[in-house]
């Protein structure tokens, strides 16, 4: 099984199952060892199933936590592997880095992507990628799809203060998905930057217009936790 420097792709055709996880491991030496002895235990065992896409581990910068990505073509199939495989790949990952905590996993879906330059997109490779978890009321989580396409029509007309986002992908928690979630009222973001100083400045630029209060202001929403990672370790299928 490869493990490519190229990063997952959110748009990737045919994923109707993404599910993104976090780990709590303690120091960045544990985040490094956590990620190698992953690496290691998938390496040593045959790809679990076809229909897993591909595998991402990424590091956050407080320290401590590791996000999973997963890309499964149905949640049935990340159900099989749960039953099947899941716990023996994590006991040996746990006697490589004993005492990891494993926070919960929730299944998403995608709703829709906002690419601003496929073509640069296409060769350009984020140097660092941004979560962002909003929450709602549970009495507005049906106007989830309206907040996110407020957020993209507000990026597209703050395009200049945003010309290093690569791309942004906004998924729907999946509602009752068996023991991953019971609730929608949240909307994840992987956001694709070129660089954490581009984020930095894009943030500092779009601190002040209307538009983003708008964002902000949008009712139902509870506001959001935001998270830089970089990526540690994508791993994909023979082929």
């Amino acid at each position: 099984m490869p493990s490519t420097p190229g990063h997952p792709d959110p748009a990737e055709p045919g994923v109707g199952a993404p599910l993104f996880s976090t780990w709590s491991v303690g120091t960045p030496e544990r985040q490094q060892a956590a990620a190698q002895a992953i690496e290691a235990t998938w390496r040593g065992r045959p790809w679990p199933d076809a229909n897993l896409v591909s595998y991402g581990v990424y590091a956050a910068d407080d320290g401590d936590t590791l996000m999973h990505y997963s890309q499964w073509r149905e949640a049935a199939d990340y159900f099989a592997f749960f039953a099947s495989h899941r716990q023996e790949r994590n006991d040996s990952i746990d006697q490589a880095v004993p005492g990891i905590k494993r926070l919960g996993l929730s299944q998403y879906r995608l709703y829709r992507s906002h690419v601003p330059d496929p073509d640069r997109r296409a060769v350009r490779a984020p140097g660092l990628i941004v979560t962002v978890d909003g929450r709602f009321d549970p009495a507005a989580a049906h106007r989830r799809t309206e907040w996110v396409d407020t957020v993209v029509d507000t990026l597209t007309a703050d395009r200049e203060n945003h010309r290093e986002l690569l791309g942004a992908h906004f998924h729907l928690l999946v509602d009752g998905a068996r023991h991953l979630s019971s609730a929608a009222d949240r909307v994840f973001n992987y956001a694709e930057w070129t660089s954490e100083e581009a984020y930095d400045q894009a943030m500092a630029a779009h601190s002040g217009p209307a538009d983003w209060q708008r964002v902000a202001d949008f009712p139902g929403f509870r506001g959001s936790e935001i998270t830089r990672y970089r990526l540690l370790l994508h791993l994909h299928p023979q082929g």
